[in-house]
This record gives structure tokens, sequence and C-alpha cells, in this order.
């Protein structure tokens, strides 16, 4: 009768212990982060919540984000725990909530000022272009504008005039910084950042992952404003997004992967100021290129990543750099027409596809 795995052997000594891992695994597996699973709408709370708790001048002002929790549940319960000095309710005007929390931020306090979204912008560009984005340089230096907006942009359902992807117009702009944290880990650790920021600081939330769940560190961690990083590695072709379509990169480089492409996929994270550095060291290795995000690919901020690579990594590029963007329409809300007009993972594989075909 076979001998089950865990039985001793025949002589009846017992089996050798393992070798016990050596100092340098221990300090591995000691200095790992420990990962919980979280909401995206959760680590958005937990990071105000974090910072709220350790400056008193934080405070946040925005629509229906005190009573109500916020549309998406961001901010649920800190009004409770902090009070409705610190959780402040605003009117539906977006100029007004821009320009007090300019005002407060050039007071001395640090606002966390939330447009629900992005497609309001416009209404609120003058406080923050003009005036935000511009009082330190004119001060001579002598003024800070530790102000964040915190917006949300994409589609999925809400149609033309609540769906749009417009980091462009604020990634623009000389004066303000630009994040786009595309998962949970990220929407922590660049919110943090950015409150902890002396200049104005826009944070653009993808909609469509506030209730999706994903790995966020158990402790305290934040996240270098201005710093891509590698999610995927491969030696193809080099896949460069953020936001939400940034993991949709990663499910198209799985899917590629079982045709034989190897795809190297970039998160960039931040769009103003961009880690361009970190595009040109891919591409080095896979000389083809692909940018794709769910802004219309017309002016997009892809065509920015395709001008300073090849100005600065053009020899290393072995065919022409291919950009992925939603169509240039009005969003429509039917889904079948959103799905036709938004960019998503069909348009990756096929970019992708395209881009090694012929080389």
């Amino acid at each position: 009768m076979p001998k089950k795995a865990e039985d001793p052997p025949a002589s009846g000594k017992q089996a050798p212990e393992p070798p016990a891992p050596g100092p340098d695994a221990a300090a591995k597996e000691e200095s790992a982060p420990r990962l919980r699973e979280v909401a995206y709408a959760l680590a958005v709370r937990t990071a105000l919540r974090e910072e709220m708790l350790r400056d008193e001048r934080v405070f946040l002002m925005g629509e229906d984000i005190g009573v109500y929790g916020g549309v998406y549940g961001a901010t649920r319960g800190l009004r409770h725990e902090f009070g409705e000095e610190r959780v402040r309710d605003t009117p539906i005007s977006e100029a007004a909530i821009a320009g007090m929390a300019a005002g407060a931020a050039l007071g001395g306090l640090r606002p966390v000022a939330e447009i629900m979204y992005c497609d309001f912008l416009s209404i609120a560009l003058d406080a923050i272009a003009n005036n935000a984005a511009k009082l330190r340089y004119m001060s001579g230096g002598q003024l800070q504008i530790p102000l964040v907006i915190r917006t949300s942009a994409g589609g999925r359902g809400y149609a033309a005039q609540h769906s749009q992807s417009l980091e462009m117009w604020v990634a623009h702009t000389p004066g303000l910084k630009v994040v786009t944290p595309g998962n949970c880990a990220d929407a922590r650790g660049l919110l943090k950042s950015a409150i902890r920021d002396p200049n104005p600081v826009i944070v653009i939330e993808h909609k469509a992952l506030y209730q999706t769940s994903g790995p966020m560190p158990a402790q305290e961690t934040l996240e270098a404003i201005g710093v891509a990083k590698v999610t995927r590695e491969g030696k193809d072709v080099t896949l460069v997004s953020w936001s939400a379509l940034a993991g949709a990169c990663l499910e198209a480089a799985e899917e590629l992967a079982g045709d034989g492409i190897e795809v190297e996929v970039v998160d960039l994270r931040t769009l103003l100021p961009a880690d361009f550095d970190a595009v040109v060291e891919s591409v080095r290795k896979t000389g083809r290129l692909v940018v794709a995000h769910e802004a219309v690919t017309y002016c997009g901020f892809g065509a920015e990543v395709v001008a300073q690579l090849t100005e600065h990594a053009w020899e290393h590029l072995r065919r022409a750099p291919v950009r992925v963007g939603s169509r240039f329409a009005p969003i429509p809300f039917a889904e079948p027409l959103e799905d036709y007009v938004v960019a998503g993972k069909q348009d990756l594989t096929g970019a992708v596809r395209a881009c090694m075909e012929g080389v």
C-alpha cells in the first residue's frame, strides 16, 4: 500500500526538517507590505480620514459629501466623525467650491474640494487655472496653495454630460499637478501625497472604479507624485495607460500572452508631472509603443506621450507608435453605443496586434 505524503519513512526515522529560511529571506518577508482587499471608495475614504486625523487643517467640501456621504460613498461617515466644520456640504456651484477652496488654501488651511464630475471643471477653471495655479508664481514663491480638487471621470452609463475624460484640460496648465489613480493602493497613497503637497493637485478618480475591489497596504503608505510604475514586464510591446484603463491593459496583456506576445504595461499614474523616463526606458527594451486612454484620441494626452517618446527615444522604435482612445463623439447613454464609442480591452488587444504586424 503506497505511503501517504505525511507518513514517516519506513526506517522509523523522522524525515529531516526543511531548512530554515536565511536572514535575507526573513528580512524580505518582514519588509514586504501586508495587503488587505478593499473597495476603491474605501481606499479614498481611508486616505481622507488618515490625513484629517494627522492634520487639523485638512477639511473637506463639496456637493453631498456630508450628510449623504458622497455620491459614490467615498466620504461616508466622515461628517459624523469630524463634524460639519470639517466636512462641509456646499451649494451646487462648482465655481463657488473651487473659489472658496483656493481662498481657504491661501489662508493656511488644506482643503480637499470635490467637483462631482470632471465635466463641470469648466465652471471652476477660473479659480483653478487662473488663480490657484498661478499665485505661487505671481507672488515670487511667497504664497502656497495646498489645495486638492477631487473629481470623477469616465463613462459607464452616465451619458454625454457626465462621462467625459478631460484630464488634458488640467494637464495643460502650468502650476498644477494631476494624478490619476487606477487601483486601490494608488487611490490611497497618491491622495495622501496630494493632500500634503504645497501645490494645487487635481486628483481624477474613475467612477467605474469606486465599487471595485483590490489590494491596499494594511499600513499607512504614500505614493510619490510623478513616478510611473511598471505593472507587468514584457519584451515585445510597451503599453502605456492610466486610471481605469491601466487595469484593462493588464487584462489585455494576459490575453495576448496566450498568443505569445509579451506586453510590458506602464501605468503613468501621474500626468503632471509625467514620468516619461519610465516610458523611454521601457521602449528601449521593447521597440514598440501603444498608448491608451479613455479620452478621445484627438488631442488626448497620449499624443504628448508619443511626442516625448519620439523626441527622446526615436532610434529605439521599430515602428510608429499607436494611439488608442475613444471615438470623437459625445458618449451615448445606451450601453451598446457607449461600448462602441469608449475605448476598452478589445481596442487594446487590436492595437497591440497591429503594432506587432510587419515588424
